[in-house]
């Protein structure tokens, strides 16, 4: 029997925290990695997490001309509607004007607190 695979693996999102997020604003030492990269390197950080939520690579980088970062608050707006998470957009405009790498890392945390890994026989892909 010949089976083929096109493309990686999908993960299977579930809404196991539906109202709230999984980890509040100021949470970002809960995953150290994803805090310093943020923190060292929040425009890379911004396009990595945009690609992982399904969006285009440099799309964070429209943020740049704006004093208000309309990318990364509709990010936030988006990713509170796809996991049923309450909120607003008047808080999503705070958050992303004053704590933008926290909610860089905030909606990466989310991601992963809402991907189930996918089993292959003894192999697990995340």
């Amino acid at each position: 029997m010949n089976m083929s695979i096109s493309g990686p693996p999908r993960s299977l999102v579930v809404s196991s925290y539906a109202g709230e997020w999984a980890s509040g604003i100021c949470d970002c030492c809960t995953d150290m990695k994803d805090c310093c990269f943020a923190f060292w390197c929040c425009p890379c950080f911004a396009c990595w997490t945009t690609k992982r939520f399904g969006q285009c690579l440099c799309l964070p980088l429209l943020d740049i001309f704006g004093c208000i970062p309309p990318v990364t608050m509709s990010m936030r707006a988006s990713m509170r509607h796809r996991y049923g998470i309450s909120g607003n957009l008047c808080r999503d405009c705070v958050c992303s004007t004053f704590c933008l790498p926290c909610v860089w890392c905030q909606m990466s945390r989310e991601m992963k607190n809402r991907t189930l890994p996918i089993v292959l026989g003894d192999i697990v892909h995340r």
